[in-house]
């Protein structure tokens, strides 16, 4: 069993920067890679980042690539989502979650329960 608890969000200006926090308990041995998703208000969950275990492989949803970086610690369990240039668009609840690498939600098997990002403009 993976537990996954997020923090860091809150309520920032556009063009701030935030950066949310993963801590990840997990049996030893396990070597799941760590995806990043938010869900807006009446839209569905979308995929913003994912690394892998070894963190040697990420990828991200275009629409934040170059503002948003994932990096993991696997000393502390921990998997970050430092995100920059923050706009209103980017308000929601972002979650992470723990599975096979890749970009859809059906490759995570364990979540978080979120935290809200809030951006006013």
């Amino acid at each position: 069993q993976v537990q996954l608890v997020e923090s860091g969000g809150g309520l920032v200006q556009s063009v701030d920067s935030l950066r949310l926090s993963c801590a990840v308990s997990s049996q030893p041995h396990t070597t799941y890679s760590t995806g990043w998703f938010r869900q807006a208000p009446g839209k569905e969950r979308q995929f913003i980042a994912t690394i892998s275990w070894s963190g040697g492989t990420t990828a991200y949803a275009e629409s934040v690539k170059g503002r948003f970086t994932v990096s993991r610690d696997n000393a502390k369990n921990t998997v970050y989502l430092q995100m920059n240039s923050l706009e209103p668009e980017d308000t929601a609840v972002y979650y992470c979650a723990a599975g096979t690498y890749g970009t859809w939600s059906s490759n995570y098997y364990f979540w978080g329960q979120g935290t809200q990002v809030t951006v006013s403009s």
